[in-house]
């Protein structure tokens, strides 16, 4: 009797695959996860991702500024132990939360194309029409004498007093929507935001109020803009899901970046700037470390080629090294 079955060989569906995704619960960080997980799952359909919150000791301690929680990767620490103890299979971190050097066993997976690098000031209301036509104030001209303004970040303040001396730096922290209700409810004059933070969130804020921070002026967080994608070294499978989103130009900025930080043996609370810029294969690297009140400030910047990022990283932290940048950042380090 004849077999009427096909005699060819029957394909098997892919067993779906379902991948444990890490972040905190801020709105942002989530908005942040979300968005690397339509990414993921864009390039790889069929792909599942469940995502996984977990609070982190700068969560926890929101009533306390950043220098004075001290340490390293207060926003990471304890999502970076739930990777190596397998509990998720990646994470989608703020790159400039991320401590220049990773836990031994963890590696960036991937870095999407960043967003803006910059700083936003966020005026308050009343303020939005400043300056009036008479103003002499060559720098920040947009903000009063004597303004209060509100960060958390040891770097924006040291730039913004390195600029201009008189202002009034204090404290604000929570997330975005807190922050702007705090500008207003505590009289703020400005606060500083990150631009990319605004975009992600898609936060509505009039375009009078917004003045956007010449990157060279005022220099980025190395990092800023960007999001790691943070994965165990040894999880071949997962880092190669993760690869279809990694951005070349992206990771060669990045690398320069941190390269230089690492160099300079600084963290994510230091008063340092940090900022690629990859061009048509070229990369240009500018950096600037100042003392916490603004009044000592070294700048150095280089270029070279896409392909030698770290060299590039490396050889501008020399140059701020001859600069005398290590005895800024030891005045600086936080107890």
């Amino acid at each position: 009797m004849r077999n009427n079955k096909s005699s060819r060989p029957q394909t098997r569906n892919p067993k779906p695959q379902t991948l444990i995704m890490g972040t905190r619960g801020s709105p942002l960080a989530l908005a942040q996860s979300r968005l690397v997980a339509a990414a993921l799952q864009e390039a790889h359909p069929g792909l599942t991702i469940e995502e996984r919150v977990i609070r982190t000791t700068g969560d926890k301690l929101q009533g306390a500024a950043l220098p004075e929680i001290g340490g390293k990767g207060v926003f990471t620490l304890e999502i970076e132990h739930a990777l190596l103890q397998g509990q998720i299979d990646f994470a989608v971190h703020s790159l400039k939360d991320l401590p220049p050097e990773l836990p031994a066993g963890l590696c960036i997976g991937a870095i999407p194309k960043r967003e803006t690098a910059c700083d936003v000031c966020i005026l308050h209301p009343d303020w939005q029409d400043w300056p009036p036509a008479d103003s002499k104030l060559a720098a920040l001209p947009f903000l009063p004498h004597g303004a209060r303004l509100g960060t958390s970040s040891l770097r924006r303040s040291a730039q913004l007093l390195h600029l201009r001396s008189d202002l009034v730096i204090e404290s604000i922290r929570g997330n975005i929507d807190t922050r702007l209700r705090k500008l207003e409810e505590q009289n703020f004059h400005a606060i500083i935001l990150a631009r990319a933070g605004l975009q992600r969130l898609q936060v509505e804020v009039a375009t009078e109020r917004q003045r956007r921070l010449n990157e060279r002026d005022f220099v980025p967080a190395p990092g800023q803009g960007a999001l790691a994608i943070e994965a165990r070294a040894d999880n071949k499978k997962t880092l190669r899901i993760l690869k279809a989103i990694d951005h070349e130009a992206t990771r060669a900025e990045i690398t320069a970046e941190r390269t230089a930080m690492r160099a300079l043996n600084a963290g994510c609370s230091t008063p340092l700037g940090a900022r690629a810029l990859a061009v048509a294969g070229s990369l240009e690297l500018w950096a600037a470390v100042l003392s916490p009140d603004g009044a000592q400030h070294v700048f150095a910047e280089d270029c070279g080629a896409v392909s030698d990022a770290q060299a590039l990283g490396e050889q501008v932290a020399q140059q701020l090294l001859a600069q005398g940048a290590n005895r800024l950042l030891e005045n600086s380090a936080t107890p």
